[in-house]
């Protein structure tokens, strides 16, 4: 997390004030149409003022945002030059509260009266840390009406989930020292910089859930050139993240499948419209994807109807923009990749597709040897096979690792053949950290956790009988500077 040594407090608490439980950070740069409605509302929140301070930074403004919010109530205000986008706002915020709780809003946002009473109650389980909430708008334009459903959209999909893996910080709340841990937002990214953090600490093991009752009022885009421009910019920004996290890229918690679908179906019919010129039958091809895309617009017309019918009639026309928007944004984003500083916090890009690729073809032909080993394995066991150990493994997920029983006919290392059908299922990786025990993840400090950014490995990089602080640290060492050619070397060793 990086400083801004040029930031300067306006107003700092004396050491004998005590420190609040809960810090509320807003980034601003030139709110200053919006920021007075959103302090006042901070200001009446439910909960007594002395437990909460607000800390308001502002990111350069040229319109008296900072001055309107010391006038309004701001226990705060930071001055920053104009640079590093929310990102680094967010960060000098966080370097700069006292709270053990940091609650995150925007400018443009006017929170309930419960809602720092909403978003932080999920926090009293200590095992929870981070807390995503929703936004409502009072914006009657088409367009914005519109945005609302997509929102509603997501919030129904999240209903159902025990645990969320991204977390829009227009409504949030987590524990400081877990973003301190772990490094804070990403100031390379200007847009999407939510994702990349919330994806970063997924990977970790770390548990958020979503607050249905913690709202915010917001101020969407209500013309179809700035929804449209939005589109493209979240696409192409996106496009960074699920290269950091390909894991993350088919299931995000967030964002429904048919989404997704539609995409592809949008650009099938404008490949086929352009082929037109050249093979008149491809006509056809953007036909049948035009109909397939109204019939997969069909569940939000339906849901959306109850709630609001004309933005539900417009949506097929909507959800087309945003398909289109999305995926010329994230196909540019895949065609022009950013270069970040930072180290990489987890194996993707083209080197998780070989390195998952050289999982597949080693781990395939060994499972079917192992099945053909199965029923002999049985047989000596009157009907058992499986020694069964519960391990952790990627993203903190638990799983079961298989080994054979002992029988005569095998030698001792035969007994392990099974952890190939976990490679196989994507459990574990032929090379990677040491699959560890539940009882010994839970003793890990926020720094440890890093390592469950990847699979466990049937072959490790770091010796497991190191202390684990040394340990941890040579697998990290792997993540950060991973390579296909040091797999290669690691499994000729391990083999000979």
């Amino acid at each position: 997390m990086s400083t801004a040594p040029e930031s300067t407090p306006d107003s700092k608490p004396t050491s004998a004030d005590p420190p609040p439980r809960i810090s509320v950070i807003i980034p601003a740069y030139n709110m200053a149409g919006s920021i007075e409605d959103c302090l006042q509302a901070l200001i009446r929140q439910t909960i007594p003022r002395a437990n909460y301070e607000i800390i308001v930074v502002d990111d350069g403004s040229t319109d008296g945002t900072g001055r309107i919010a010391e006038r309004c109530g701001a226990t705060r205000v930071i001055r920053k030059p104009r640079g590093g986008y929310a990102a680094a706002a967010r960060n000098l915020g966080i370097q700069a509260a006292r709270g053990e709780i940091t609650c995150f809003t925007d400018a443009d946002c006017t929170p309930r009266p419960d809602w720092l009473a909403q978003i932080t109650a999920p926090l009293a389980n200590p095992q929870i840390s981070g807390v995503k909430g929703v936004y409502t708008t009072k914006q009657r334009s088409l367009v914005a009406r519109f945005v609302q459903l997509e929102y509603e959209e997501k919030y129904a999909l999240l209903q159902h989930q025990q645990t969320v893996r991204f977390i829009d910080f227009y409504a949030a709340a987590f524990r400081r020292q877990v973003l301190l841990s772990n490094d804070g937002f990403d100031e390379s990214f200007p847009n999407s910089e939510d994702r990349e953090l919330s994806f970063r600490l997924a990977t970790r093991g770390y548990r958020m859930v979503f607050q249905p009752h913690a709202v915010v009022d917001h101020i969407h885009a209500h013309t179809m050139p700035d929804y449209f421009h939005k589109k493209m910019r979240n696409g192409y920004w996106t496009a960074q993240v699920v290269r950091r996290f390909p894991t993350h890229s088919m299931d995000d918690s967030y964002t429904p499948r048919t989404q997704k679908i539609q995409i592809l179906l949008i650009a099938a019919m404008l490949a086929g419209l352009g082929l037109m010129i050249f093979i008149r039958p491809a006509g056809l091809l953007a036909l049948l994807a035009g109909i397939f895309f109204l019939f997969s617009t069909i569940g939000f017309v339906r849901q959306g109807w109850a709630k609001d019918w004309p933005a539900a009639l417009v949506a097929p026309v909507l959800l087309a923009a945003r398909a289109t928007a999305l995926g010329f944004g994230y196909a540019w984003g895949l065609l022009r990749p950013v270069r970040f500083d930072r180290k990489t916090p987890a194996i993707g890009g083209i080197a998780y597709l070989l390195k998952r690729g050289m999982d597949v073809f080693i781990a395939l032909p060994v499972t079917l040897f192992m099945l053909i080993l199965l029923p002999l394995v049985a047989l000596a066991n009157r009907g058992r096979v499986w020694e069964k150990t519960l391990l952790i493994g990627q993203h903190g997920a638990p799983f079961i690792r298989r080994a054979f029983l002992p029988v005569s006919f095998l030698p001792g290392r035969w007994r392990h053949i099974p952890t190939f059908w976990h490679v196989l299922k994507g459990e574990m990786s032929l090379v990677g950290p040491w699959p560890e025990t539940a009882d010994v993840v839970a003793t890990y400090a926020d720094w440890h956790r890093q390592r469950l950014a990847v699979k466990p490995g049937l072959v490790t990089p770091a010796d497991s009988r190191l202390p684990l602080d040394e340990r941890i640290r040579q697998e990290l060492d792997y993540i950060h500077h991973y390579s296909l050619r040091r797999d290669e070397q690691l499994l000729r060793r391990a083999w000979r």
